[in-house]
């Protein structure tokens, strides 16, 4: 079995994330995914795709007194009365074109038939290269785009070591329960290399080749984002962020977007909140972008008078700058935040407003907030 690929698979089930493993028949796929569920003490129900009908998805229509009820099958009732699982779609890859279209809301809205499964239950997929799979198809970029893809290589060693000494129970990294207080910075980053390169957000596959495996959109790079959130709770280090980040949005983005991340050598943005004299306002105009959000998306997070003055005055050192378009989609977060709370009719807040940040005075009018 491929023991990297395993914790990568485990962090995306802990973070929530559809995954799908792919490698040849015979190299130990099935086992894994099941010690995976083991472990995670998460009950596993396993579908073959292949074998299935859409309507084993999608439900099958029953006439009641009040209509026609999609009924779900055994398996997602089970999933339902547990609260929690793993929902194991073996040999996706030879399912029909019809099933893998059933199988969209599946992974997506996580709904077969009329039953919504819990959020306890996490979804698992594995399947051949369709190159090596019996009558296999690639998956369709709708599929593709909802899943993260993980190669599942044999490590040679890890087997002659298994095989000689038995193969011992697989260990995982835990993924804290509050990883999503990282969620925050991984969004600002991922946004900020967007605003870097607006060309990433979204490239369709142009070619037959490339439909079935990873490719940017909003919704695979949101996913990217959750997933880098879980590594850094998780400590887990880039060797499983980096392919975690690739198996949603490609591997040529995911080392574009980690190496312009690791050059940037962002401030801590709390730091900055304490100290916001302490700002000095890159030259860089991605690196200002990534700061002023990070500034404003933390100011949020925890939003008070004196943090909230704080960042308005870090936006009145970049205005100063000449980087007040740089600061433009962060100004309105931390106004429209304002807001809610009510900091707006706050006369020191006005003030502060006013003579400081003019800059921004038509972006805050615009938007109404002002």
């Amino acid at each position: 079995m491929s023991a990297k690929t395993l914790r990568a698979m485990a962090v995306a089930v802990q973070a929530g994330v559809p995954v799908v493993a792919i490698g040849g028949p015979g190299t130990g796929k099935t086992s894994g995914i099941n010690a995976l569920g083991d472990a995670l003490g998460l009950p596993t129900e396993i579908v073959i795709a292949s074998l299935r009908e859409p309507a084993d998805f999608g439900g099958l229509p029953v006439v009641t007194p009040n209509g026609v009820k999609l009924a779900p099958p055994a398996w997602a009732v089970r999933l339902h009365e547990a609260g929690k699982g793993l929902l194991f779609i073996d040999e996706i890859s030879t399912a029909a074109p019809a099933v893998q279209a059933a199988l969209l809301r599946v992974i997506l809205d996580r709904v077969v038939g009329d039953l919504a499964l819990p959020l306890g239950v996490r979804i698992i997929a594995a399947m051949n290269p369709p190159e090596q799979a019996a009558g296999g198809w690639e998956l369709s970029p709708p599929l593709a785009n909802r899943l993260c893809h993980l190669p599942w290589a044999v490590n040679t060693s890890e087997w002659l070591e298994g095989m000689m000494q038995g193969f011992p129970a697989p260990t995982f990294p835990r993924v804290p329960t509050d990883y999503t207080d990282e969620l925050c910075n991984a969004r600002v980053l991922i946004a900020s290399f967007i605003q870097h390169n607006q060309t990433a957000l979204y490239q369709f596959p142009k070619n037959d080749s490339d439909a079935g495996k990873p490719w940017p959109s909003p919704r695979s790079w949101t996913m990217a984002a959750t997933l880098s959130a879980a590594c850094q709770a998780a400590q887990t280090g880039l060797e499983l962020e980096i392919p975690l980040i690739a198996g949603c949005v490609g591997d040529g983005y995911a080392l574009e977007f980690t190496n312009w991340r690791d050059a940037l050598d962002l401030p801590n943005p709390e730091a900055l909140l304490k100290d916001p004299k302490s700002f000095v306002c890159p030259e860089r105009g991605d690196k200002t972008y990534a700061v002023l959000a990070s500034v404003a998306s933390a100011a949020v997070n925890n939003m008070n008078k004196t943090r909230f003055l704080a960042a308005w005055h870090i936006f009145k050192v970049a205005a100063d700058a000449g980087k007040k378009d740089m600061g433009a989609a962060a100004v309105r977060t931390l106004a429209q935040a304002a807001g809610k709370e009510g900091y707006m009719s706050d006369p020191d807040v006005r003030k502060a407003m006013t003579e400081n940040l003019k800059p921004y005075i038509d972006i805050l009018k615009q938007a109404r907030l002002f």
